[in-house]
């Protein structure tokens, strides 16, 4: 897959980051908004990595680190580019980076209902521990 780049976002790419989740991300976050992404963007510049073909998002990733855990959110590839490896791609480019900040181990966010994705997980390693509940409130 050599025509295929992955790069860290930066702040000019925000909006056709939302475009492309809109697009090809199941689900919405309350921290799917300018705001939210900028904020990301500048905390942490190496998190949010994208796949590009010819100029074109193709798929996304965030590699969140905060010392502690490794967190994967926003794993998307766009429908039409599907089951050529980009998942996979994203992935090994985040796992790299987990395990040059001295990771341990690797959290995603799956939605229950998205049984595609949990083929995609499965497929690169993951695996479910469903022992856990995920808690939230928002501010």
């Amino acid at each position: 897959m050599t025509d295929l780049d992955i790069r860290r976002a930066t702040l000019s790419d925000i909006d056709a980051v939302l475009r492309f989740w809109r697009e090809a991300a199941e689900g919405t976050s309350i921290t799917d908004d300018h705001d939210g992404v900028a904020r990301l963007i500048s905390r942490d510049p190496e998190a949010l990595l994208l796949a590009e073909r010819d100029g074109r998002i193709t798929g996304t990733v965030i590699a969140g680190f905060d010392g502690w855990r490794c967190s994967a959110y926003r794993l998307a590839v766009h429908p039409d580019c599907r089951r050529q490896g980009i998942a996979t791609a994203l992935m090994d480019a985040a796992e790299q980076r987990f395990a040059t900040l001295g990771g341990r181990r690797v959290d995603a966010m799956v939605l229950e209902s998205n049984t595609r994705a949990h083929h995609t997980w499965g497929a690169t390693g993951y695996h479910r521990e469903d022992h856990w509940r995920r808690w939230v409130k928002s501010l």
